[in-house]
């Protein structure tokens, strides 16, 4: 009786319940792919360094008289300022012998204008006593013809007149050396004339004033010290503007460059690329590498020649004007010379892209839900990442929904439950215009 009960019980066994959690689909979080609007941008470290250097030279030896106090190593001056002098007074003492000098000239020109006055006002009365005696001589020839004279008498009116003749001619010589002797003063006077100039910029040599608000970097001079010519006396660097030759991988160069409109036709391009591509169309940034948030705006100036020998990148330089300006110690410093800084450009898209994050990306493939809420495993091109985003080229369209997760296992024709993650949508458009660092 016992086993008959037992087999009744087992064969009325209800079956075990099976969880309706474990046998349903995974829930898991997706995106709809979508044409967003996107800055390219391009990225790269460099060092930088000011748009100019002074290395003062001494152009005139001398003693150094004057050093500003604020000359040291670190100090900052504004433009305008005395820097540093040297001992003028030979160039003044020069100055002053020249000047005289050119009096003096000046003085032997006017006597050399009164004497050709004279001179002419002489000849002027000469001649007319030649005149006289010339028409003597002719009477006297007359006479001695028909011996009405004696020739002692003659011969002395010809004496007369030879004499008369040579004071003429040596008048007419004196005047005509006078052009001549006028040339040699204006000659002298023009020599003159230039080495008073050159005094007055060695004059001028003597004195050292900043050209630019600077930084004072090397002073190797002290006050009381001789200087000769082409000795170095300090070392300056603008403040005004800072230059950084950034590093830049070439395939985001030219991704970044590709997008800047051409303003010129192609076929009449310029030599120099900067004519050729708008580069204020390209904004620039350039970060301090180490400190958050301390960045200044920046402006693409010139992509230098060549290639960087060590990394094979192109070298792209861009220029912070008033790097100084923005500082506020300790909590922003100013951008010095041989910081390390990151350079970013970006500019925008002239089309719109597909973008997707690049962590949906799985060796080539992104995981799709399809219209009956299965998975499906697609392989698609990536043409670029940048922020986390993978830049679609080919595989996928606007539209589509891309599971975000990582289901393990991933197997194509799954079923699934997809939940659309609206936040990641919104923040995948910020990545795409750069608004998110």
């Amino acid at each position: 009786m016992g086993v008959v009960l037992l087999m009744v019980f087992i064969m009325n066994r209800e079956g075990p319940m099976h969880s309706e959690l474990a046998s349903g689909a995974p829930s898991l979080s997706v995106v709809e792919v979508a044409l967003l609007d996107f800055r390219l941008e391009a990225r790269g470290f460099g060092i930088t360094r000011p748009a100019e250097t002074w290395q003062a030279v001494a152009n005139v030896a001398g003693r150094v008289v004057k050093r500003h106090p604020g000359l040291q190593s670190g100090t900052l001056l504004a433009a305008g300022t005395l820097l540093l002098t040297l001992d003028p007074s030979r160039y003044q003492l020069a100055i002053a012998e020249t000047q005289a000098e050119l009096a003096s000239l000046a003085a032997e020109q006017n006597q050399l204008e009164v004497e050709k006055s004279n001179t002419q006002q002489l000849l002027n009365l000469e001649r007319e006593r030649l005149a006289l005696s010339e028409r003597e001589l002719d009477r006297l020839e007359r006479l001695a013809a028909s011996n009405a004279i004696s020739h002692s008498r003659l011969d002395e009116q010809r004496r007369a007149t030879l004499a008369q003749r040579q004071a003429v001619q040596t008048l007419n010589n004196q005047l005509a050396l006078i052009p001549s002797r006028h040339q040699h003063l204006v000659s002298r006077t023009q020599r003159m004339t230039a080495q008073l100039a050159q005094a007055r910029q060695d004059l001028e040599d003597t004195r050292f004033f900043a050209p630019y608000d600077l930084r004072v970097r090397e002073v190797p001079i002290e006050t009381h010290q001789f200087v000769s010519v082409g000795q170095s006396l300090f070392l300056v660097d603008s403040i005004e503007q800072a230059e950084v030759e950034a590093q830049v991988p070439l395939t985001m160069l030219r991704r970044l460059m590709a997008a800047v409109p051409v303003p010129v036709e192609p076929n009449h391009a310029p030599l120099d690329i900067s004519e050729r591509l708008d580069f204020s169309a390209i904004d620039s940034e350039v970060a301090l590498v180490g400190f958050a948030n301390v960045s200044w705006p920046a402006r693409l100036s010139r992509v230098a020649s060549g290639l960087d020998p060590g990394t094979r990148s192109a070298r792209v330089v861009v220029t912070v004007e008033e790097p100084y300006r923005l500082a506020k110690v300790p909590q922003r410093p100013a951008l010095q010379r041989d910081m390390y800084v990151q350079v970013r450009f970006s500019a925008p898209s002239p089309d719109p892209l597909l973008v997707v994050p690049a962590s949906a990306v799985h060796q080539g493939e992104v995981y799709l839900v399809d219209k009956e809420n299965r998975l499906e495993r697609r392989a698609v091109t990536v043409a670029f990442e940048q922020h986390d985003l993978a830049v679609i080229s080919a595989g996928l369209a606007p539209g589509d929904l891309v599971i975000v997760d990582d289901p393990v296992p991933a197997v194509s024709g799954m079923a699934i439950l997809p939940q659309r993650n609206s936040a990641l949508e919104q923040q995948l458009q910020q990545l795409a215009l750069g608004q998110i660092p």
